[in-house]
C-alpha cells in the first residue's frame, strides 16, 4: 500500500517536473531528453511498431500477407467494428508501460501514452473522421478497486489532440464478464453479449465513434461494445488501443 501511495505521489508530480522515466524510471540526464515522461529509449520503443499491421482488426501479420480483405484473424469474420488502430504490439517496453497503467499509481503514464498515442498515429486516427470519443468502460466495482479507468485516460488525451468531444459515461458496462482466451471466437462473443449498453438519452445518430482501449486481444470485447453503439444509432466505429496483443 505504501509503494502504491509513493508511486502515485512520485507520479503526479513528473506531470509537472519529469526526472525519472515513466516505464524505466531512468533519471533525465543519464537516459537522454524526455519526452511525454519518457526516456529516449523507452519512447522509441513504445512509438516504434516494427510489424506490418492487419489495417482492419490491428493484428501483427506477416511481411507479404494480403490484407486487402482482413488477416487471418479477422478475414470473414463480422467485427462490429470497421477498422482499428493500435500504438504497437503488446511486448517489451509498450507491454511493461500498460501494465504500469493497470493500477491508480499509474494513471499520469495512461496519460501521457494517450498523448504519445495521438502524437504518433494522429494521422491515421484523424483520417477516420471522428465525431466522438469513447472509453471501453470498466464494471464499476473493478473501477473502484483500481480507482480510476486507464481507457479513459488514454481516451481523453486522444479527444484533446483530435479536438473531438470525449464523452467518458456514453457506455455503461451493465454485468463483469470474465474472459476466456482460451475459448473459441463464438465463445468469446456470446460471453461478452449483452455487457453494454449506452447511456439514456445519448444522440448517436449518423456518428463515427472512436471507442478506446489500452488492450485488444480477441476483440470480442471491442466488438460487442461497438455493436452496442451502433444499434444505439452509430454510423460507424474505429477501435483504438494503446497494444495489440
Amino acid at each position: 500500500m505504501l509503494r502504491v501511495v509513493a508511486d502515485l505521489a512520485r507520479n503526479i508530480a513528473q506531470l509537472v517536473y519529469p526526472n525519472e522515466c515513466l516505464i524505466c524510471d531512468a533519471r533525465e540526464g543519464e537516459a537522454g531528453t524526455f519526452r511525454h515522461g519518457l526516456c529516449t529509449d523507452c519512447h522509441r520503443a513504445v512509438t516504434t511498431d516494427p510489424f506490418p499491421v492487419c489495417p482492419w482488426c490491428a493484428q501483427t501479420v506477416g511481411p507479404h500477407t494480403d490484407t486487402a480483405n482482413g488477416c487471418g484473424e479477422c478475414r470473414g469474420v463480422s467485427l462490429g467494428f470497421e477498422r482499428a488502430f493500435r500504438l504497437g504490439p503488446y511486448e517489451g517496453k509498450l507491454r511493461d508501460a500498460v501494465l504500469r497503467t493497470k493500477v491508480l499509481a499509474g494513471e499520469g503514464l495512461a496519460d501521457l501514452l494517450g498523448r504519445t498515442f495521438v502524437e504518433r498515429r494522429g494521422t491515421d486516427l484523424a483520417s477516420a473522421s471522428v465525431d466522438l470519443v469513447c472509453p471501453i468502460p470498466l464494471h464499476w466495482w473493478r473501477k473502484w478497486t483500481r480507482g480510476y479507468n486507464q481507457a479513459e485516460a488514454v481516451a481523453r488525451e486522444l479527444a484533446v489532440g483530435l479536438r473531438a468531444p470525449f464523452d467518458p459515461r456514453l457506455l455503461v458496462r451493465t454485468r463483469h464478464v470474465t474472459q476466456h482466451v482460451q475459448a473459441s471466437r463464438t465463445a468469446r462473443l456470446a460471453n461478452m453479449k449483452g455487457a453494454f449498453r449506452v447511456r439514456a438519452g445519448a444522440r448517436l445518430l449518423g456518428q463515427t465513434v472512436l471507442l478506446v482501449d489500452d488492450v485488444m486481444t480477441t476483440g470480442s470485447t471491442a466488438s460487442e461494445a461497438a455493436r452496442t453503439l451502433r444499434t444505439a444509432g452509430a454510423d460507424r466505429v474505429v477501435i483504438g488501443v494503446l497494444a495489440r496483443r
